[in-house]
């Protein structure tokens, strides 16, 4: 599909929490035409769809044949069938993290995608957050990575775990940076509010030796989403929240004798607008001028992963 020069016809289907920021962006976009907000639920449907201009409906499957891409944001469960109804039709999908439930959906979806030629980018945000950007000009050779995500307990979400609901975000951007198979995972977990896992860490060895401890709960006093990583020449912290990073490597001459100088370099970048540069990016590719920076296959490879997690708890 190519839609240069025109406006794309995009559509929400689910606009509960997360779903109703991204009509907002849509709405907002120059390059996008709100056309219509899906929803089980007609009241919310109604409510997001009256504030923004657009029709509202209550089952998917009367929008295809209006929009050209959507994004979806129902429960995980749903993400396989309404994803794979857009893109039979050659509508173009960002769907919500985790991709599906099953890696076999996964690669249904993958398959289609490539067969109707639609775009199929996946929600892993936390790829457009300006301190993920900033490590292309820093990385080398990562021996070891450490990664915290915490967060207060909300019921959204909870019908999957932990690892699934935002350990995925950080298993995404290490295999991301990484490169390298899994040579070994071992993990642990507990339910505390839900039935499921709210608190899990996995311990996670590549085939190339480098390390990655990644803890996640969603049952904590406070937000807090950071990671370090340790390379020959570079020490590096990352505040996800914040967006800062910085960069402890070794200078020369010493502070005292056996003791290296360090020197530091610190960046507090721009807030920006995360899930608007997320969803312009989808749109770009919509339209032919780009391709998707998080793709099915991207999607595939960290649900792969959570799932392994999820098998050692």
């Amino acid at each position: 599909m190519s839609l240069t020069g025109k406006k794309i016809r995009t559509a929400v289907v689910g606009v509960g929490y997360l779903g109703g920021f991204h009509a907002e962006k849509y709405a907002a976009l120059p390059a996008s035409e709100l056309v219509a907000v899906v929803d089980v639920d007609a009241a919310r449907a109604e409510s997001v769809a009256a504030r923004l201009g657009a029709r509202t409906f209550t089952r998917y499957c009367d929008i295809i044949g209006m929009v050209d891409a959507v994004s979806v944001a129902v429960p995980t469960q749903s993400h396989y069938e309404v994803a794979r109804d857009f893109l039979l039709n050659g509508v173009g999908v960002l769907l919500e993290k985790p991709m599906t439930t099953t890696l076999e959906e996964a690669d249904d979806l993958i398959r289609i995608a490539r067969d109707s030629g639609a775009v199929l980018q996946i929600g892993h945000l936390e790829r457009f957050n300006p301190v993920v950007v900033a490590l292309d000009d820093i990385l080398t050779d990562p021996r070891f990575i450490e990664s915290i995500r915490i967060a207060p307990f909300k019921p959204r979400g909870t019908d999957v775990n932990v690892v699934l609901d935002l350990m995925i975000h950080d298993i995404d951007i290490i295999q991301h940076i990484i490169r390298s198979p899994i040579k070994r995972i071992d993990s642990i977990g507990a339910p505390v509010f839900t039935d499921e896992e709210d608190i899990a860490n996995a311990r996670i060895l590549f085939e190339n030796g480098c390390v990655a401890n990644v803890t996640a709960s969603r049952i904590s006093l406070k937000s807090e989403r950071r990671m370090r990583i340790f390379q020959p020449d570079a020490y590096i912290t990352m505040d996800f929240q914040n967006k800062k990073v910085a960069v402890f490597r070794k200078g020369t001459g010493e502070i005292f004798p056996g003791v290296p100088n360090i020197t530091i370099d610190q960046k507090e970048l721009e807030q920006g607008d995360v899930l608007k540069a997320e969803i312009e990016s989808f749109l770009e590719a919509v339209a032919g001028r780009g391709q998707p920076v998080v793709t099915g296959e991207d999607g595939r490879r960290a649900l792969e992963t959570a799932l392994l997690i999820n098998k050692k708890l």
